[in-house]
C-alpha cells in the first residue's frame, strides 16, 4: 500500500512528523505538504503561477502552494507509481463542525478523494499537551481495519482526536458535525506605519454540540470520526424549491 501524507500546517510541522513516524511500517509513504502553515486556505488552488517543489533532507516534499496544490500534484504528476489512499494531519488543532468549511487540512484529505483516493483527515483537539503521538495511533488503527462500509463516492473520514494520552482516551464515536456559534470580533490593531490591520477573531464555540456531535464525543475523550462529503445540495430543500419556481416556467 502506497499512501501520501499531507498537512495544511506545513512540511515542518511536528504533526506531520509524528503521523509519518506512527505509519512507519504499515505502508509506502511519501510526503508533499506545503513550505509553510496555510491554515483556513480551504480548497484554494493556485492557478495564477507554476508551483516550485523541494525536496528536502528527510525525503519529505515541499510545495510553495495551499494543501490542495500538494494533493494534485502529488497524484497527477509528481510521482510515477499510484497512491492507494490520502492521509492529511496531523492538524495542530481541532476540526469540528464548521472549522471544516475553512480548514485546509480537510480540504487537502477532499483533494485526494476528488482524485479518485480514500482519505483521512486528522485533527488533534488540543489542549497544550500535543499528544500527536495518540493522533497517529488512532490512523494506524483505523488503517489496520478492514475498509470502512457504505462510505459511496467523494466521501472522507474527518477524524478529531483529545489531547491525551493513549490509555486515556474513552474509546471511538461516529459522529455528525455540530455547529458553532458566531466567531469572536475581528482584533484591531496598529501596525509600525501607523495603519490600522486586524486579526480574524477566534471561532466561536460549540452551540450545537450535543450527545452524537463530533464536539461532544472529544469533551467525553472520544475519537470522533465524521463522515463528510462534498455535496453541499441541500435535498430536502428541492422539491418545495420546485413548487416554488412553478409560476416562473
Amino acid at each position: 500500500m502506497r499512501i501520501l501524507l499531507s498537512n495544511d500546517d506545513g512540511v515542518h510541522s511536528p504533526g506531520l512528523q509524528a503521523l509519518y513516524d506512527g505509519l512507519q511500517g504499515i505502508a509506502e509513504l511519501e510526503v508533499v505538504a506545503p513550505d509553510r502553515d496555510h491554515s483556513g486556505a480551504s480548497n484554494a488552488l493556485t492557478l495564477n503561477r507554476p508551483l516550485t517543489v523541494e525536496m528536502h533532507g528527510n525525503g519529505f516534499r515541499s510545495v510553495d502552494g495551499t494543501p490542495t496544490d500538494c494533493v494534485h500534484l502529488a497524484v497527477n504528476g509528481l510521482f510515477d507509481e499510484p497512491f492507494d489512499r490520502v492521509i492529511s494531519g496531523i492538524n495542530t488543532h481541532a476540526n469540528l463542525g464548521d472549522d471544516i468549511i475553512y480548514s485546509g487540512t480537510v480540504a487537502a484529505a477532499t483533494e485526494g478523494r476528488n482524485l479518485g483516493l480514500p482519505a483521512i483527515a486528522v485533527s488533534l483537539v488540543n489542549d497544550g499537551h500535543f499528544h500527536y503521538e495518540t493522533a497517529a495511533r488512532v490512523i494506524r488503527t483505523l488503517l489496520e481495519q478492514k475498509a470502512p462500509p457504505g462510505l459511496g463516492p467523494r466521501c472522507i473520514l474527518n477524524v478529531n482526536v483529545p489531547d491525551v494520552p493513549w490509555e486515556q482516551l474513552a474509546g471511538f464515536r461516529v459522529t455528525r458535525l455540530g455547529h458553532r456559534s458566531r466567531a469572536e470580533g475581528a482584533v484591531p490593531m496598529t501596525c509600525p506605519r501607523g495603519k490600522a490591520r486586524y486579526w480574524i477573531g477566534a471561532a466561536g464555540e460549540g452551540s450545537d454540540a450535543g450527545p452524537g456531535t463530533d464536539f461532544h464525543a472529544v469533551r467525553e475523550n472520544y475519537v470522533s470520526i465524521t463522515p463528510v462529503h462534498v455535496d453541499m445540495t441541500r435535498h430536502e430543500a428541492l422539491s418545495p424549491l420546485r413548487d416554488w419556481m412553478e409560476g416562473l416556467n
